[in-house]
């Protein structure tokens, strides 16, 4: 028995928001590094609960966790950063926070095109 999505027009609205703010997001990581990166995570955060029950709640969650732990990583580039020895290291930390970042932005955007959930 094949598997069928059906799309309402709820499920497309909120299919469309999740894919604004992946742009939103890969924007922020382009033009400042994820520093504006707050913004759609706000409308992440206010916007997931009307996706439940859908895979697109998924995708809120992705870009969320995508966020705090991009932070994360920031602020241990940072503190290694304040150290003479850790410079050459903080930069290291940086560059893959953001080529990590990236790869799940462009994760989800792909998934999400093809109707997938994210892991949890």
């Amino acid at each position: 028995m094949a598997n069928e999505l059906v799309f309402d027009s709820k499920l497309h609205s909120e299919k469309n928001l999740a894919w604004w703010l992946y742009f939103a997001h890969a924007a922020s990581l382009l033009f400042s590094l994820g520093a504006l990166s707050w913004i759609p995570l706000i409308i992440n955060y206010v916007k997931r609960q009307d996706a439940a029950d859908t895979f697109v709640y998924s995708h809120h969650n992705w870009q969320i966790r995508s966020f705090w732990w991009y932070l994360l990583w920031m602020f241990v580039g940072g503190a290694l950063f304040l150290t003479v020895i850790g410079i050459p290291l903080a930069f290291v930390v940086w560059g893959l926070a953001w080529l990590w970042k990236a790869y799940r932005l462009i994760k989800g955007l792909v998934d999400l095109n093809d109707n997938k959930a994210m892991p949890a």
